[in-house]
């Protein structure tokens, strides 16, 4: 079997030739564990529906009669979902749902992360004509943003695609917050209206990735998006906080660049990742993975307490060790600390142990509290059982 399918992988960059399928989002909750709502620091959530900047985030812009075809051999998932460039006299007047995706290295390790957006078609916009130029524009991690472009560059070779960075002309934007999408059902909402000339047409979209996340898009950086006026202007902090509550991570920090295993982190779950759309760079480590069927690790969102059971704020730092409170064996890594939550990557038969099993090396008085999401898939945990049974 492995044989076989190291010898329908190829990672370098080939277009792949499967037929599309599309994925389906992941709905299931928590059949097994009590979830623990954990509460967001003032403006950072709750109930209370928020909107924020992104500042940590950046645009870039692909364009070309090739671009689907270059980023297809390029991230985990089926960029085809946004369409063909051949198909562009029929493109609908709405803007295609965005994708979530990853670039990994030949050896399968996380290295960018990707929300591609390809905006409405406007017959009057130069180059997006019947027959024009596709273009497909995303949403990265500014604090990598040159080494990103620099390598996507390497990658273009002669393939007839563009790659443009247009930050100072765009900007990414959150919504997040209770009570989201009992007011903005449709997939996508009010449109900006046209800036200084530029007749391109954005919408909030539900992000990709999970629904309890709430919105995300990119508009024109000289315009207020719509519907932000209506919510609380939040910092981008108080959405760091929303995504730690639900153990979600985002960008080349949260998921070190180069070292993680995006199984690991989850990008299954949070759809970033086809397992049907065939060859890309570092697919031969994700397909083994899957079909085996055994990740040890995932990343869960932390609480960290005292003895009594209290948050504790300030003690723990990216980077820290979580140790088994008896063994005093090493149980996992503190991936992301903001005061008294965080992120971090964790064996999973240590992680179910419960509250005061787990510590900071180190720190005797800090205890570690693993939370499993609501929107975790129930196969994952019963895949650790199953395991530990076999044990």
């Amino acid at each position: 079997m492995a044989a076989a399918i190291r010898g329908k992988i190829n990672t370098t960059m080939m277009v792949a030739r499967s037929i599309f399928s599309p994925r389906q989002p992941v709905t299931a909750s928590c059949d097994y564990c009590a979830v623990r709502s954990a509460s967001t620091k003032s403006g950072g959530g709750g109930g209370k529906k928020s909107a924020c900047l992104l500042k940590t985030r950046s645009v870039i812009r692909f364009k070309g009669p090739e671009t689907i075809k270059f980023l297809q051999g390029l991230l985990t998932n089926d960029v085809r979902s946004l369409g063909d460039p051949a198909d562009e006299s029929n493109m609908p007047a709405v803007m295609t749902p965005p994708l979530y995706a990853a670039m990994l290295t030949p050896q399968g390790r996380f290295l960018y992360d990707f929300f591609l957006y390809r905006p409405t078609r406007s017959d009057d916009r130069t180059g997006s004509d019947p027959g024009g130029d596709l273009e497909i524009y995303a949403d990265v991690d500014g604090s990598v943003l040159d080494e990103l472009l620099a390598t996507l560059k390497r990658y273009r070779l002669r393939s007839r695609v563009d790659i443009e960075n247009v930050a100072e002309d765009f900007s990414c934007w959150q919504r997040f917050g209770g009570n989201l999408e009992a007011k903005s059902s449709p997939q996508q909402e009010s449109e900006v209206d046209s800036i200084g000339g530029n007749n391109l047409g954005w919408h909030w979209n539900k992000d990709p990735r999970l629904a309890c996340l709430g919105y995300r898009g990119i508009f024109p950086s000289n315009a207020t998006p719509p519907l932000v006026e209506s919510d609380k202007d939040a910092d981008e902090g108080n959405f760091l906080l929303w995504r730690l509550d639900k153990g979600v991570a985002e960008g080349s920090t949260e998921i070190p660049k180069g070292e993680a295993i995006p199984l690991e982190y989850n990008l299954a779950g949070l759809n970033a990742i086809s397992f049907d759309k065939g060859c890309y760079i570092g697919q031969e480590l994700i397909a083994r993975t899957h079909h085996r069927g055994v990740i040890r690790k995932r990343l869960f969102p932390l609480r960290f307490l005292n003895g009594s059971g209290k948050e504790v704020e300030q003690k723990v730092a990216p980077g820290s060790e979580v140790m088994d409170a008896t063994s005093q064996k090493k149980a996992g890594t503190v991936t992301t600390a903001i005061g008294s939550r965080g992120l971090g990557l964790l064996r999973l038969e240590e992680a179910f142990k419960g509250t005061n099993s787990l510590n900071i090396k180190g720190e005797k008085d800090v205890y570690v509290e693993t939370i499993r999401p609501e929107w975790w898939p129930s196969e994952w945990f019963l895949d650790h059982q199953q395991e530990s049974a076999a044990a």
